[in-house]
């Protein structure tokens, strides 16, 4: 299967990512066509259409897969056929978002409400198709609506070093609850990297409190 693009978006790692596409629109990417496809022929009339879907490859191998998997919205302790659930331990390692299409800059396409880590290999691009693609009927089996959020508490002196622009994403991103799955602890700091920054952080009570905000080195 031919990788045809690669994304890139803010995260570094796939710690902090929103555990679905579109639940941050602010989360920003730009999807770079290999050679073989960089070329307007191969996208045109795609400006015609809102939103697209990516069908891309998770980082995990296609050999750890399980028939079962233990899905978070179950807390991990419930085991779930592997083609009722999204785990990226799967038979293939293939994802699938959709994402809103906000422009075209050349033959890059710069998207929006990518849950996607930094360089990660497409293998396809279609266009939505709302009459076909939207179903207002449709039931979510044990998957919930996706509308639980955290309250994060940040101070301004700490807000003030990230930039403005993607301030809204992060946020939002907090919001999700990023700390890995399953885990609980009130005292232990979690962190992350996004946007060149590190981000660390505690959770209790339903609420996130940002302890730390600073550019990350690599160090």
């Amino acid at each position: 299967m031919k990788t045809i693009a690669k994304i890139h978006t803010d995260f570094p790692t796939k710690f902090g990512i929103p555990r679905q596409s579109g639940l941050v629109e602010e989360l920003k990417g730009r999807i770079v066509f290999e050679p073989e496809f960089h070329s307007p022929d191969a996208i045109r009339g795609l400006d015609g259409f809102s939103h697209i879907w990516l069908l891309w490859k998770f980082n995990t191998p296609a050999e750890n897969h399980s028939l079962t998997v233990r899905p978070p919205k179950l807390g991990g302790n419930t085991r779930m056929g592997v083609f009722a659930t999204r785990s990226p331990f799967r038979p293939n390692n293939i994802g699938l978002s959709c994402v809103r299409l906000d422009r075209i800059d050349g033959t890059d396409l710069i998207i929006s409400g990518a849950d996607l880590m930094d360089g990660t290999e497409l293998v396809d691009i279609k266009p939505y198709i709302p009459y076909a693609d939207c179903h207002p009927d449709a039931v979510g089996g044990f998957s919930k609506d996706g509308s639980e959020r955290l309250k994060v508490v940040i101070s301004d002196s700490l807000l003030s070093v990230f930039p403005e622009s993607k301030q809204s994403a992060l946020i939002k991103v907090l919001e999700l609850d990023p700390r890995p799955q399953y885990q609980n602890d009130p005292e232990r700091i979690y962190g992350f990297n996004f946007a060149g920054f590190e981000i660390r952080f505690t959770v209790n009570n339903g609420t996130l409190f940002v302890k730390e905000l600073k550019k990350f080195t690599g160090c």
